[in-house]
Parts: C-alpha cells; structure tokens; sequence
C-alpha cells in the first residue's frame, strides 16, 4: 500500500505521545514493505537526515516555534502545515491509497477532504482528544473557543476512518457526528510485554512529563508538601521542562523543599527510566489527558501510578483502583497527597499487584496490537475486507464514510 502519514512533528525532534505514535507507524508500515511518506514541518537543520529508516520525509512548511510561552498551540503553523498539506495533496494525491492524519491540528485534515474528491484515496483519522465545548471556550475564550468547535465537529464529520484512543474521546466523537463507530486502539506501549518483577522501591514520589498547565505540575508539588509532613522520608523527583518550570521551581521553594525535591529539567531517556523504576509511584496530575502513556510505562515496572478524576482526563482508564494504583477525586493538596501515602502503605503489595494487572494487560496495551488493528483498517477500507471485529481494542468499523 501507498500511505502517506501527516503529523507536524517528528519523534525525537519534538517529544510526545502523538509523536512517537506516528514515528512507530511510519517505520512499522515500511518495515512491511509498504510505500511510506511523511509529511511534516522542518524540525531540523536543512541538509540533515530526518532519520527515519525506509520513510521518505517530506517538509511541508518551515520550521516554527509550535507553542506561545504559555504552552499552548500558536495559530499559524497550523494554518501553514494545513497549507503544505493542500499543496502536496493536490500535486501528489493520486499516489496514496491512505491519508493517516491526527485530528489535531486540524487544519492538515480539512486539507486531505478538499482534495478527497479529486484523488479518491482513504483518510484515516487519530482522534487522541475530543474537546469540550467548555474546554474549547477556557482555552480560547468564548469566540475563539465557538470557532475551534465548530472547526472540530467539520473535521468529525470528513469521511473518514477514524480512531480514538480511549473511551471517553471515542463516545465524544460520536456525539460530535462521526458516521459510523470509532476503533478504539488501547495500545501505545512498544517496551517489553514480560510481566516485570519490581525493583525495591526507593521513597521517592516521581513525575515526567512536559510542564504546561493542563498537567498541573505546581499542584503536585503542594500535595507532595503535604505528604511529605506525614512521611519525612520522601523525596520528589520533577523530570522534564515547559513554561510552567519556572513555576514548579517556586513552588518547591515556597514549600521550603529545596533539600527533598528535584526538578532537573530535560534528562537522558536511561534516566526517566531510571527513576521510574525505582519510584515509590508516579503522579499525574493532569486535568487532560488523551491517553496517560506514562502510566502504562510505570506500570511495565511494577510501579503504581496515582492519578486525578477529571471530565477531560482520560488516563483514568489506565487504573484500576487499588491494583495498578489510585485515583485522586481532585488535585486538593490533601487529597491528592492521601493517595500518594495509600501507595505508601501498601507497600510491596502494591508493587507486585501493579506488575500483575501489566502482565494481564500487556497485549491490549501493546503498540504492536494496534498496529495490527491499523493495518486491517487499511486493508477493509481499500479493498472491503471484512475481518474486523469486536475484541478488547473496541468496534472495528467496516463503514464510517457519509
């Protein structure tokens, strides 16, 4: 098949969930003999080599800073990506039998179902977030957020194959008008599926991950505050960097925790997995998630993970309360800080549990899993395969185009 994968950033130019996602399929397709390409903005040097082997790397549009100082998504490279992407589409669009965009942003979308009807190739659509209409107006105000809205339930409704990556996006999309059922693909975890054995738990409360509001990164060192009073032997662990570090960094100082918490920034990947390992638990405190990787990732360790209840918070899905972890009814520093001290209390227990729930759950989180699902959908959209079925990945559909 001729696929041709659209994402505006690439792994490990940019760091994320989304980016490793669409790294992994790109080199997993062409590792199967499959004519892959690429599209995306310039995140490196020209006359450097995007470095993905068997793919043929295209830049659409130039490289751009993504994100305002405050952490969220700038208009324009967007609206240049989406841009590029009409732009090849049109020049080369007869040569692929697959269009595999992310939803977001939407504009590369809205481009592959201009140039539908002249090119007649297949979309297929990654939905990692639904937003709601209460989001879209706190992150964008009421007329900006009105307009995102709308733009999200038009991108709902192209002719598409879609997925979601949870529960609560899948049933969002379909109220957004989506023909047809969504595939939900519960797998993103490309590590080892062996049932791990724990390593000893070190006293330390850990945390990885970029540091922008929705993770709410401050919140978890106040509760860690709280509950380091009652347990003076643990330690916080803060990995990564994002425009709320300087906050983060404030808030282990107003705390008085200079001498038990850490915040080092960017680190190498042997030392997240490092610290992980040894983590008395992993906190995500995040109000939105699309997914929760990092608990999966700590969980393939035999590590609990703790995290909050939130409307747009779909890693609640990853735990199932008392036997991978905790979660917390809200990020109040005290209620939040009374589950990091239940995995305190559970102690090993808790450790060895958490490695079992992986070990019964490691198929279904397997990256390789939902390649497979993705692959089927290609071969039912191109040439009416009927193999797909229900299993623990949700409704496979064999028709979501209107």
């Amino acid at each position: 098949m001729r696929v041709c994968v659209v994402y505006d950033c690439l792994f490990p130019h940019t760091v994320g969930g989304a980016e490793r996602w669409y790294r992994n399929l790109a080199e997993r397709l062409a590792a199967e003999g499959h004519d892959v390409t690429y599209l995306t903005l310039r995140q490196w040097e020209r006359g450097e080599d995007a470095g993905v082997a068997g793919v043929d790397v295209r830049v659409v549009g130039p490289r751009m800073g993504l994100y305002a100082g405050d952490g969220r998504r700038r208009i324009l490279p967007p609206l240049a990506f989406g841009a590029g992407v009409l732009w090849h589409l049109l020049r080369h669009g007869r040569r692929y039998d697959v269009v595999h965009t992310a939803s977001f942003p939407y504009f590369s979308l809205l481009a592959a179902a201009v140039v539908l009807p002249l090119h007649r190739f297949r979309i297929v659509v990654d939905w990692h977030e639904v937003w709601s209409r209460d989001y879209w107006t706190e992150y964008l105000g009421r007329a900006g957020g009105a307009v995102g809205a709308l733009v999200q339930r038009l991108c709902a409704r192209v002719p598409q194959r879609a997925f979601c990556f949870s529960r609560l996006h899948a049933a969002r999309l379909r109220d957004e008008g989506l023909r047809g059922e969504p595939t939900i693909l519960t797998g993103e975890y490309a590590g080892s599926l062996a049932q791990p054995v724990p390593a000893a738990a070190q006293p330390i409360v850990a945390f990885a991950g970029r540091h922008i509001p929705e993770k709410r990164v401050p919140a978890l060192v106040r509760a860690f505050a709280h509950a380091q009073r009652a347990a003076p032997e643990l330690r916080l662990v803060v990995l990564g960097d994002g425009p709320e570090r300087p906050a983060v960094l404030r808030a282990i100082a107003d705390e008085g925790l200079s001498d038990v918490a850490r915040a080092p920034g960017f680190v190498s990947t042997e030392e997240v997995e490092e610290t992980l390992a040894g983590a008395l638990c992993m906190v995500l405190p995040s109000r939105r998630e699309g997914y929760g990787m990092v608990v999966v990732e700590a969980s393939a360790r035999g590590v609990p993970s703790v995290v909050v209840r939130e409307p747009d918070n779909a890693a609640v899905e990853l735990v199932d309360d008392g036997e991978n972890g905790f979660v917390a009814p809200s990020v109040a520093p005290e209620q939040l800080a009374a589950e990091i001290l239940r995995v305190r209390a559970a102690g090993p227990a808790l450790r060895e549990s958490t490695a079992a729930w992986f070990g019964r759950n490691a198929q279904r989180l397997s990256l390789d899993g939902s390649l497979d699902h993705v692959a089927a959908a290609y071969r039912s959209e191109l040439f009416g395969d009927a193999s797909g079925s229900d299993d623990e990945h949700g409704r496979v559909s064999h028709d979501s185009r209107v």
